[in-house]
């Protein structure tokens, strides 16, 4: 298993510890130059995914010892993008996941079986 593969399998486990819904890890590799693996996942509400966005940020820090490279987005904007590099997560609240739709634009990508999610 890979860093980056390890990283996602981590971010999702951590925005299931919040409950997270409908969590899908995308295998970039091979069909993107920018990252490996997206993880992308939904909240209900603003104050979820903020402690989800805490949630991964802390886990991998303490389990990986990887901070993101960069974030933008904020929960009242209901989409956040933590970046590691290696590893994208996107967090939508459901609305706003429906209609940007990525799992439609990189519908040839793998997806990844977490365990337990």
């Amino acid at each position: 298993m890979t860093d980056g593969e390890k990283l996602a399998r981590a971010c999702a486990a951590a925005a299931a510890d919040k409950k997270a819904e409908d969590i899908t890890v995308l295998d970039m590799q091979g069909i993107s130059t920018f990252t490996d693996y997206f993880v992308i996942c939904s909240g209900s509400s603003e104050p979820q995914l903020k402690a989800i966005a805490s949630s991964i940020r802390e886990q991998c820090r303490e389990k990986l010892d990887r901070k993101p490279a960069s974030e933008d987005g904020f929960p009242i904007s209901q989409w956040i993008v933590l970046d590691y590099g290696d590893v994208i997560v996107h967090l939508f609240h459901n609305d706003k996941r429906e209609f940007y739709g990525l799992e439609n634009l990189w519908s040839d990508a793998k997806r990844l079986e977490v365990e337990g999610i």
